[in-house]
């Protein structure tokens, strides 16, 4: 063997090593999307995830949940509802009916063209009244299937605790009825209210998956929370840490072998063809004989064919079987693209085509016809070839500027939707929504500019609320100060006229209570701001919460019996530890018993319950009012509320207030609940960790 073959031996080699190189390159990065594809996200956007709430692990629990909440509260109700067809809307019946409509026109016996619209309809709705209502109860069918489906997979939901209420029916998992505020994380929409914990979720980039479904509901009378246990939240983070490891090292593994694969592919296609850098003459082998525009069609019909075997599979047996059913095609795929490569770097990418043979071979036939002189030859290429040319220009010339005038139409409609939608959101429009199909930039500026009014709205309505609060707040504050006040500018002009000593001594006696009673006032507001500000010390320890309401009860038992109060106390037989501060966890409780004082029924029972409800201890208190209370929850939450609008009472109306400032800086939670004249405050506070 002489030197030049040698050099031969050497070239080849070195291909066939680089090509293998590259085969193990792809099985790498194969190795990589498999190993990934198991977890949640099924792709690499978890390795640029910060934390579990920020994750789309994270909504892909959550979402689903809240979607078949809002979904049962918002649409089906209960099955009764359904079954009434409450689900069917007028436009439901609107397109039953025009469904139907076209087949009423088609019988002559039945449609009357010498009639209006509006006859021809009413006797339309009475000749398919039968078939009407066999598709409204097809409907409510399909609506019940829906219910149930919606109501079997919340049943089996094990990871999040729910509750849902659209103000008559009720739907959860648990006995917490929404009072979520303890757990490590939570999602409550309640009325205007968004609450959400951790704050950073609003972050999530995927976060609207939520808020559109949410958005859905009433204001007023719906409320959907989900929430996960302390448990199960850290089951959930330690997988996606887990799930975040794997995908990493997958990662990591997937830019070197693509690396790996760009530089090897490169290098491959420099040196095909040739046997040695300094070689300028290419070499073609048998497969490159293959005509190219068939290679093409070849290249096409492999990918086609490993997505049909890939499709029906499951992602398991993918993860097995990806090797086997990817390298060998890849193998094919890569010969025949190398082949396409020496074709371009000989230049002959065109000129060897099937179809490129074809019409140069026509060509010259034509040619050659042309050039015999025989005049009938050239007539009918004339007359025949010329309008078939101009026939093909005619044909793909529509098409093309049809395909343009259609593109651009589109465009067109979707900027003029933009410009109207914001036209009419500048006009204070704030609910108004510009739906753009698709996923071009205009969908993603139109849901930009979404985003943007939900946050207007948002603001607007907080902007409302806040100050409605204020205005209320500053009227009962000069309501409640400026009575007794005036009473003590009154009685101390009557006392400077007063001679008579046991009058004197009376106005002596109301002025006292007079001024005490603007001494709590203003002494209830002073630490009402206190409170709510957070700069109160806050000294943790353990307490025997059954301990701290006997002895509490003990000393307020005057008040009690004078009002012929009785207080049953239901708790279990093992003793409850709390983490938080004594004296303010009794101040708390000490104006909750204040109010019930003040405001339950003479002669009535009050209840306090101490449940155990794993991380925290849920203490209930529940008694009957003396007055009507015509007024929701959150308005007796406001200061200066009192459960009588008269404000005959000698409450200040910060006393709950107070008590739910002093709860939250204990870190824990404070509501109340109104169901006609039952009053219930219930205090969740963490439980203490070092039991003995």
């Amino acid at each position: 063997m002489d030197i030049r073959s040698k050099k031969y031996s050497h070239s080849l080699a070195t291909k066939i090593i680089v090509f293998m190189i590259v085969v193990l390159f792809t099985s790498g990065i194969l190795k990589s999307i498999a190993n990934v594809s198991d977890l949640i996200d099924d792709d690499f956007g978890i390795v640029f995830e910060d934390n579990y709430f920020l994750s789309k692990s994270y909504i892909q629990e959550v979402e689903p949940v809240v979607n078949s909440l809002t979904q049962l509260v918002v649409e089906y109700k209960n099955e009764e509802n359904i079954t009434k067809g409450g689900t069917i809307s007028t436009e439901d019946m609107r397109t039953i009916e025009e469904s139907l409509y076209p087949d009423f026109e088609a019988q002559p016996k039945l449609y009357n063209p010498n009639l209006s619209d509006e006859e021809n309809f009413k006797n339309f709705k009475k000749a398919y009244a039968k078939e009407i209502n066999q598709a409204k109860n097809q409907m409510i069918m399909d609506d019940l299937k829906s219910y149930h489906v919606l109501m079997q997979n919340l049943a089996e939901q094990k990871d999040l605790l729910f509750y849902a209420n659209d103000g008559g029916n009720e739907f959860t998992n648990n006995t917490l009825k929404g009072q979520f505020k303890g757990n490590p994380s939570y999602i409550i929409y309640k009325g205007y209210k968004r609450e959400i914990y951790p704050a950073q979720i609003e972050k999530n980039k995927r976060f609207n998956w939520i808020t559109e479904n949410l958005d859905q509901l009433d204001a007023k009378n719906m409320e959907v929370s989900v929430t996960f246990t302390q448990d199960t939240l850290n089951q959930k983070i330690k997988e996606w840490k887990e799930n975040k490891a794997i995908a990493t090292k997958a990662f990591i593994l997937f830019i070197t072998c693509s690396a790996g694969f760009l530089l090897s592919i490169a290098y491959l296609a420099l040196i095909i063809g040739r046997k040695s850098f300094k070689d300028r003459e290419l070499h073609l082998n048998t497969i490159d004989k293959l005509f190219n525009d068939v290679n093409v069609v070849l290249l096409f019909a492999l990918v086609i064919s490993w997505v049909a075997l890939i499709e029906p599979l499951t992602i398991e047996v993918i993860n097995k079987l990806i090797f086997f059913l990817t390298i060998p095609f890849f193998i094919v795929v890569l010969v025949l693209l190398l082949s396409l490569i020496k074709h371009i770097k000989n230049g002959t990418l065109l000129k060897h085509t099937l179809i490129y043979l074809l019409l140069s071979k026509l060509f010259t036939f034509i040619k050659n016809v042309y050039q015999s002189g025989n005049i009938g030859v050239k007539t009918v290429l004339l007359v025949v070839g010329y309008p078939i040319l101009i026939a093909l220009t005619f044909y793909i010339f529509p098409i093309t500027i049809g395909f343009a005038a259609w593109f651009a139409y589109k465009q067109i409609k979707k900027f003029n939707a933009i410009k109207e939608g914001v036209k009419q959101i500048k006009a204070g429009d704030f609910h108004h929504r510009i739906e753009i199909d698709g996923k071009g930039e205009f969908a993603i500026l139109s849901n930009h500019i979404n985003s943007i009014t939900d946050g207007l709205n948002t603001a607007v309505e907080r902007e409302l609320k806040s100050e409605r609060m204020k205005t209320e707040l500053i009227t009962n504050v000069s309501h409640d100060i400026r009575t007794p006040l005036t009473s003590i500018i009154t009685y101390v002009d009557l006392l400077k006229k007063e001679r008579d000593p046991l009058k004197v001594e009376e106005y002596v006696e109301v002025l006292d209570q007079k001024s005490q009673r603007l001494k709590l006032l203003t002494d209830d507001l002073f630490e009402a701001a206190k409170a709510s500000s957070g700069t109160i010390p806050v000294h943790l320890e353990r307490i025997d919460i059954l301990s701290l309401l006997t002895q509490g009860l003990g000393e307020v038992n005057a008040k009690i019996e004078a009002l012929d109060l009785a207080f049953k106390i239901n708790h279990p037989q093992d003793k409850l530890y709390v983490s938080a501060d004594g004296k303010l966890l009794w101040r708390s409780v000490e104006n909750l018993l204040s109010n019930i004082f003040k405001y339950a029924l003479r002669g009535s029972r009050v209840y306090i319950d101490i449940e155990d409800i794993g991380n925290d201890i849920l203490l209930t208190f529940k008694n009957i009012s003396a007055y009507e209370l015509n007024i929701s929850a959150d308005e007796l939450m406001e200061r200066f509320k009192r459960g009588d609008e008269s404000r005959n009472s000698q409450g200040s109306g910060l006393g709950l207030s107070i008590a739910k400032s002093l709860i939250e800086i204990q870190k824990g939670q404070f509501s109340i609940q109104v169901d006609g004249d039952l009053f219930k405050a219930m205090i969740r506070i963490p439980k203490h960790n070092n039991l003995v």
